[in-house]
């Protein structure tokens, strides 16, 4: 990307110089990444897991959906009365439940087996020397009054 010399003050307000430069350097980024995302080969991206390439493939529709939104802008027009405001909340939508698969994968499985021995291994069963002991003098037989 061609870098402008922004440091004639008739082009434009010099209180957006800052803002400019920012976004002119964000553009540069962006250019990067798409460059870098292009020479990565489809069938590189096909030895992620199913879940990773959805990850990737609703990044990249988003990305895509955002920069034209940002073009809709540049070119005057209203971005939330144009189709691709449902489209990017449509794809939204998808991140959402894939991230929500993501947890529950994430999520720990109970294991039965292990909770209900541990279970029965932490209640505490009376045995019948324990029983002699709790009942004490006066509480077990009767004794006779002589």
């Amino acid at each position: 990307m061609e870098t402008s010399d922004y440091s004639n003050p008739e082009e434009y307000p010099t209180e957006i110089h800052d803002y400019l430069a920012e976004f002119e350097q964000c553009l540069g980024s962006v250019d990067e990444m798409l460059k870098a995302m292009m020479l990565v080969s489809r069938s590189d991206l096909q030895k992620l897991e199913p879940l990773e390439q959805a990850k990737l493939d609703l990044v990249s529709v988003y990305t895509l959906n955002s920069l034209f939104w940002v073009y809709l802008v540049n070119q005057g027009v209203n971005p939330k009365e144009h189709p691709v405001k449902q489209e990017l909340e449509r794809v939204r939508t998808y991140m959402n439940r894939v991230k929500e698969i993501a947890e529950k994968k994430k999520a720990s499985k109970l294991d039965k087996g292990a909770a209900s021995r541990f279970v029965r291994n932490a209640l505490w069963e009376p045995s019948a020397e324990n029983e002699k002991k709790s009942k004490g003098p006066g509480k077990g037989k009767k004794r006779k009054m002589d």
